[in-house]
């Protein structure tokens, strides 16, 4: 038998498919992130069947069970607790070691937070990044996002509430003041899309929020290095300003770790590697002025 993940709904109930509440109804066996809340669900849908938990702590200590199920011939449902399983939800290793074992997979269609939270953004949407969740750590999380600074298509992540502030703050120190949506509680009662540039929502979430959240990011200009914090232009282009005003490259340095996030040691070695340009510049102009004088001189 095949296994078959069911997405779920992420919010109202209302939002899930004829077909998905038909392969629940025949499963010998549902497999799911956490039985209480699939067990809302299923009893709101008349469904009596066996859970067996699987989440990210115990996924790969069940997956032999689960397989062993489907090998003899059960019907077995793979869902999480919203949205599609295997998206930034466990899923994906079971997945893998069914087509290990040539046991065959479906996937039915179904509700997803990214795709309505893209939609609603009002950003571009022809081309799209999702990046999932961010790391919790802050110093991973900017390593992160500066590998994605020069996306130019729009970027999707999952945030969560918990970490919700140093998120969209990082976002702004990081990727600059871009446009942004954050959107939140899909589908719920109390669906909230805000949108405004980064800088203007790591203000707004101050204040805690609550729910489950897609933050959506315009992606990089044309010339990505060509936008900055405050739209000053690119953290390489600040270096450079402050540098020429007098400071020392100790300052610039540090004032560039923390205003970019930019790492000490690769602000050092472009700052060296600028002043020896300059010093260049400075002496061919030189040359170049002795040249012109010793030409009038003759």
């Amino acid at each position: 038998m095949p296994l078959i993940l069911v997405p779920t709904p992420v919010g109202n109930l209302e939002d899930i498919t004829l077909r998905a509440i038909r392969v629940l109804k025949e499963a010998d066996l549902v497999a799911c992130e956490d039985t209480r809340r699939t067990l809302r669900l299923l009893n709101h849908l008349g469904i009596r069947v066996p859970l067996v938990s699987s989440h990210e702590h115990n996924e790969k200590e069940k997956a032999p069970f689960l397989l062993r199920a489907l090998l003899e011939g059960k019907k077995v449902a793979l869902v999480s607790d919203a949205g599609t399983p295997g998206i930034s939800d466990p899923g994906a290793h079971l997945v893998g070691e069914a087509i290990r074992e040539g046991i065959p997979v479906e996937v039915l269609p179904g509700a997803t937070a990214l795709i309505p939270a893209l939609v609603l953004s009002g950003l571009p949407t022809h081309t799209f990044h999702f990046a999932g969740f961010l790391p919790p750590r802050r110093g991973d999380r900017q390593k992160r996002l500066h590998l994605l600074r020069e996306i130019r298509c729009t970027l999707v992540f999952y945030v969560s509430p918990h970490r919700l502030q140093g998120e969209v703050s990082d976002c702004a120190l990081v990727l600059g003041n871009r446009p942004a949506a954050l959107v939140r509680e899909l589908s719920k009662v109390h669906e909230e899309v805000l949108r405004m540039g980064l800088d203007q929502l790591a203000e707004r979430v101050l204040s805690p929020m609550k729910g489950e959240m897609v933050l959506v990011v315009g992606g990089a200009t044309e010339d990505p290095k060509s936008v900055g914090e405050d739209g000053e232009g690119s953290w390489e282009a600040y270096a450079r300003q402050v540098l020429r005003k007098g400071l020392s490259i100790r300052d610039v340095v540090k004032t560039v770790h923390e205003r970019y996030g930019i790492s000490k040691n690769c602000a050092k070695d472009f700052l060296i590697k600028t002043v020896s340009e300059d010093e260049d510049s400075i002496s061919q102009i030189d040359d170049e002025q002795a040249k012109r004088r010793q030409r009038e001189d003759e």
